[in-house]
Order: C-alpha cells, then structure tokens, then sequence
C-alpha cells in the first residue's frame, strides 16, 4: 500500500462503536445501538480483537444501497 493510500486509508477508518454511532447517527450515545446492529448482521462493520471498526465509504456505500432498495420495491397498500 503506498503512503497515500495508507493515509487515505486511515481518513476512512472509524474506530470503536462510538465514532461509528456518531458518523451514522450523529451522536455517540447511540454506541450500543452500533453494537446491538453489529451482532445482527446489520451493518458493514469487521472486528479486530475486541474493537469495531468501520470504513466511512463502506458505510455510505451501504446507506445507499439500502436507499435504492426501497425506492425498487412497490408501494404497499397497508394504508389505503
């Protein structure tokens, strides 16, 4: 990996369910919901010993796929 990769690398890396829970929901108090996700399945995140960790890009690339799955379903008729 060369230095500027390294480096890009490292801007995108986010360490520990707080920093994640405060890049995906603005506020760290949302940690254990990062971890509650996480056991689940739910978000794109990889352990390393006992710390989370998660790619910025990773995440956003996820977020919108989620986004673009919703838009491609059809319009429930629960509400009419």
């Amino acid at each position: 990996m060369s230095d500027t990769a390294e480096i890009e690398f490292s801007k995108d890396l986010l360490r520990g369910a707080a920093e994640i829970a405060e890049f995906l929901f603005g506020d760290r108090k949302y940690r254990r919901k990062v971890f509650y996700l996480n056991e689940r399945g739910r978000l794109p995140i990889f352990r390393l010993r006992s710390q989370l960790y998660a790619r910025k890009s990773s995440l956003l690339k996820f977020v919108e796929n989620q986004e673009n799955r919703r838009m491609d379903q059809p319009p429930s008729d629960k509400h009419t």
